[in-house]
């Protein structure tokens, strides 16, 4: 299965003060928009979403069909495939992807110690 960009979705107190401790760290902002609570941070290939008073938990994103540069794959599983083949496993959905659509959609599962893992395609 190709999952895609890989990242981690974290869920902060206050916004600047996670730009700023990231920063130190030697990350740059990359996307997003911090007057919308929310940046996208990134170091070489690693990848931290800040997201403020967006969701409750971290959550481990895949975006299928990007690279780690948010550039397009020619050769990438769409999310309702991957979500095909998770439920053939009988793996437990906790939201899913429109079946009957194509382009963006994303679904949500849960691992066997509840962290979130988001599989959120953006085209």
């Amino acid at each position: 299965m190709k999952l895609g960009a890989f990242s981690v979705s974290l869920n902060v107190k206050d916004i600047k003060a996670s730009k700023e401790f990231y920063e130190n760290l030697g990350f740059e902002i990359f996307g997003g928009d911090i007057e919308k609570n929310y940046l996208i941070m990134k170091n070489e290939n690693s990848l931290i979403g800040l997201f403020q008073g967006m969701f409750e938990n971290n959550i481990l994103t895949f975006n299928p069909g990007w690279d780690q540069n948010a550039s397009n794959l020619d050769n990438f599983d769409d999310v309702r495939t991957i979500q095909q083949r998770l439920k053939s496993k009988n793996v437990k959905l906790e939201t899913e992807a429109d079946e009957n659509t194509t382009g963006p959609a994303s679904f949500l599962v849960l691992d066997p110690d509840g962290n979130a893992i988001l599989i959120d395609q953006h085209r």
